[in-house]
C-alpha cells in the first residue's frame, strides 16, 4: 500500500462547506461579539470612555430630576414655603440644563464611535477578502460579499448608535429609579422587586422567537442581495436566452420568503411590546393599591407616595423601550456574527511564514542588454484539483528555461488555465513541485512573485475610470509617457487615440463604452507596462479581430523576447513561434516539442494543426 504524499510545509488544504450556506444555529446576545465590535473604537477611544461615563450620568439624571420633583412637592409646596419653592426650582432647571447637554454630547459621541467602527469592518472585509486565494471567489458569491459590507454592517451600526447607548441609558435609569425608590419607601420597593421574575419571563419567552425570526430574515436577505447580483451581472445572458420570467419567479420567491419571516418578527414583536406595557400598567395597579394601603395607615404621605409613583413611571417605562430595542439588538448581533464569520475565515492556503521574496533582477544593472530577464520555470511530478479529491493535472513534468515561450494547446477542460494559475501561484499544488529561479514556489512570498508578472485573460476585466487609469494599474507611479509608450510598443496606440477621448476616454463599467478588442488592448498595455518577467496570456487574443492581431502579433515578438511567456491560444500564429508546445489531454501531456518536430510525428498535435487550420484560415 503507497504511502500518501506528506503534506507541504506552509500549505494548508481545508474540508469547508460551502462558505454561502449560514449556520443555522441561533445565537442571542453575546458580550464577546460585543466585546470584539468595541476593538475597531480603539482610534477614538477616549471618546468611548466618555460616553460610558455620560451614558452612567445620564441614567442617573432623570431620577434625581424626579426626586426633586418629588422633594418640591413634600416639602416647599406642602408647607407652602414660597422662597425654599424658588430654590428648588432653580436647582431643577440646572440640572435639567446639564441633563440635555450630556445628551448632546451622548449622541454626537454615538455618531462618531459608530461611523469610527463601521469604516474599521468595512476596511477590515475588503484587506481580508482581498488576501483571499482564488479558490474563495468560487465559493463565496458577490451577493454575499456585498451583503456584508452594505446591510450587516449598517445593522450594527444601528446597533451601536441606536441600540446599545439607548438600552443603557434605560437600564441606568431603571436602575438608578430602583435605588431612589428603596431609599424612600423600601416595602414598597420591595413588591416592585417581586414583579421583576414575571417580566424574566415574558422577555426570555419571546427573546428565542426573535431571535429565530431575526436571523431568518436576515439569511433571506443576504440570499435576496446574491441573487440581484447575479441576474444584474447575467443580464446579457439573462435577455438573450429569454430568462427574464424566470429569473423574476426566482427572485419573487426569495423575496416572498423574506417578507414572511419580516411579517413573523413584526407580530412577534407586536404582540411583546404591547405585553410588556400591560404588564406595567397592572403593575402600576398594584403599587397604587399597597401604597393607597401604607398611606391610609400613616406609612407614608401622600406627597410620598406621588413621588414613588413618579419614581415607578421611570423604572417601568423603559421596559417598553427596552424590549423595541432588543429586537435591533438581535439584527445586530446576527449581523455580527455573519461579518466576522467572514473575517474570521481561514484561507485554504497561505504563503508561509518562512517564505521570502524572489529577487528581482531588474532591480540590478543588466549585465547585457540582450540577456534573457526571464524566469526558470520547472513542473515536477504537479497534480492539482480545485477540489483535492477530484483532480484535472496529473503528474505534470516539463521545465521552461528563461525567455522562452511556452504554449499549451488542447480541448477545453484539457488543463491549460490550471497550469497558468499554478504558475501565477493563484493556486498551489496537490502534490509534487514547482520550482521558479530553483527555489520552490511554496518559499515564496506571492507579492514578490506577482510583482514579477504579467497576466492577460480571456476575460478582459477593466476598472472604472480612463483608459490611462487602467493601462496604468499595473504601475500606479508610471509617468504619462511611459503609459503611451507601452501602447505604442503594441502598436496599438493609433487605435487607443482614436477613442472620442483618446486616452483620456471613460472606459465605463467593466469597460462597457469600449469594443470587446479594444478592451483587450488596454489589458496588453497594462501588463506590458509593468515590465514582467513572466508573462502569462490565457487565449489573450481570443477578443481580437485577425488584422489588429497581425498588428499586434509583431510587437508581442519583441516584447516577449527575454522573457519567460505562457501561452493558451488556439490561433496557430501563437503557437509556431513558440519554443516548446504541451499537448495536454483530461490533465495529462500526450506530447511535447516545437511546432514542426510535433507536426512531423503525425501525432495528436498533428491532428489538432489540421482543427486550427480549418478555423484560422487568415493565418496560413
Amino acid at each position: 500500500m503507497s504511502e500518501l504524499p506528506a503534506k507541504p510545509k506552509g500549505f494548508m488544504l481545508v474540508h469547508r462547506r460551502d462558505d454561502d450556506d449560514d449556520d443555522t444555529t441561533m445565537r442571542p446576545l453575546e458580550w464577546g461579539l460585543i466585546r470584539r465590535l468595541f476593538t475597531y473604537a480603539q482610534p477614538v477611544k477616549k471618546k468611548l470612555t466618555l460616553l460610558t461615563v455620560f451614558t452612567i450620568i445620564r441614567g442617573a439624571q432623570l431620577p434625581a430630576l424626579t426626586w426633586i420633583v418629588g422633594l418640591a412637592i413634600s416639602g416647599p409646596i406642602a408647607h407652602h414655603d414660597t422662597a425654599l419653592l424658588v430654590w428648588a426650582v432653580a436647582g431643577y432647571g440646572l440640572l435639567a440644563l446639564t441633563t440635555d447637554g450630556l445628551f448632546h454630547f451622548r449622541q454626537r459621541f454615538a455618531l462618531e464611535i459608530g461611523e469610527t467602527v463601521v469604516h474599521g469592518m468595512r476596511q477590515e472585509i475588503l484587506d481580508r477578502v482581498q488576501r483571499m486565494p482564488m479558490s474563495f471567489f468560487h465559493r463565496v458569491k458577490l451577493g454575499r460579499i456585498i451583503s456584508r459590507v452594505t446591510s450587516d454592517v449598517e445593522a450594527l451600526r444601528v446597533g451601536i448608535q441606536d441600540v446599545l447607548f439607548v438600552s443603557a441609558v434605560q437600564g441606568g435609569q431603571m436602575v438608578f429609579a430602583a435605588i431612589v425608590m428603596a431609599f424612600c419607601d423600601w416595602p414598597l420597593f420591595l413588591v416592585v422587586l417581586a414583579m421583576a421574575p414575571v417580566l424574566w419571563v415574558i422577555n426570555r419567552h419571546f427573546r428565542l422567537k426573535l431571535s429565530h425570526y431575526t436571523r431568518a430574515a436576515t439569511e433571506s436577505f443576504s440570499r435576496v442581495t446574491a441573487t440581484l447580483a447575479e441576474s444584474v451581472n447575467g443580464i446579457r445572458v439573462t435577455q438573450g436566452f429569454v430568462r427574464q420570467q424566470t429569473n423574476s419567479g426566482l427572485f419573487r420567491s426569495l423575496l416572498a420568503d423574506h417578507s414572511r419571516y419580516n411579517v413573523a418578527l413584526a407580530r412577534t414583536s407586536a404582540i411583546l411590546i404591547p405585553l410588556l406595557e400591560l404588564n406595567s400598567q397592572f403593575f402600576v395597579a398594584i403599587l397604587l393599591m399597597f401604597g393607597g394601603w401604607r398611606t391610609f395607615h400613616g406609612y407614608m404621605t401622600t406627597a410620598e407616595l406621588i413621588q414613588f409613583f413618579f419614581l415607578a413611571n421611570l423604572f417601568f417605562s423603559p421596559i417598553a423601550i427596552i424590549g423595541n430595542q432588543f429586537n435591533q439588538a438581535l439584527v445586530a448581533m446576527a449581523s455580527a456574527e455573519r461579518v466576522f464569520r467572514l473575517i474570521d475565515t481561514p484561507p485554504d492556503w497561505e504563503d508561509d511564514s518562512a517564505a521570502t521574496p524572489l529577487p528581482d533582477p531588474r532591480a540590478a544593472p543588466a549585465a547585457a542588454p540582450d540577456a534573457p530577464r526571464g524566469m526558470q520555470i520547472e513542473f515536477r511530478g504537479v497534480t492539482f484539483g480545485y477540489d483535492p479529491a477530484r483532480p484535472v493535472l496529473h503528474g505534470i513534468d516539463f521545465a521552461a528555461a528563461p525567455g522562452q515561450t511556452i504554449a499549451l494547446v488542447g480541448h477545453t477542460g484539457s488543463g491549460k488555465s490550471s497550469i497558468v494559475n499554478l504558475v501565477a501561484k493563484f493556486y498551489l499544488p496537490t502534490s509534487g513541485e514547482i520550482r521558479i529561479d530553483g527555489r520552490e514556489i511554496r518559499t515564496l512570498t506571492s507579492h514578490s512573485l506577482h510583482r514579477q508578472m504579467g497576466l492577460v485573460a480571456q476575460q478582459n476585466f477593466l476598472f472604472g475610470g480612463t483608459v490611462r487609469d487602467n493601462i496604468r494599474f499595473s504601475r500606479p507611479e508610471a509617468s504619462d509617457t511611459e503609459v503611451r509608450d507601452a501602447a505604442a510598443r503594441l502598436d496599438c496606440l493609433d487605435l487607443l487615440e482614436a477613442l472620442p477621448r483618446g486616452l483620456d476616454t471613460e472606459v465605463g463599467e467593466k469597460g462597457a463604452n469600449l469594443s470587446v478588442g479594444q478592451r483587450q488592448l488596454i489589458c496588453f498595455a497594462r501588463a506590458l507596462l509593468a515590465d514582467p518577467r513572466l508573462v502569462l496570456l490565457d487565449e489573450a487574443t481570443s477578443s481580437i479581430d485577425a488584422l489588429t492581431e497581425a498588428r499586434l502579433q509583431q510587437a508581442l515578438v519583441r516584447l516577449l523576447q527575454g522573457r519567460t511567456s505562457f501561452i493558451v491560444a488556439h490561433r496557430l500564429s501563437t503557437i509556431r513561434r513558440a519554443d516548446l508546445v504541451l499537448v495536454l489531454d483530461q490533465g495529462r501531456i500526450l506530447e511535447r516539442g516545437t511546432h514542426a518536430t510535433l507536426l512531423a510525428a503525425g501525432g495528436r498535435y498533428a491532428e489538432l494543426y489540421e482543427q486550427f487550420v480549418q478555423v484560422d484560415s487568415p493565418a496560413r
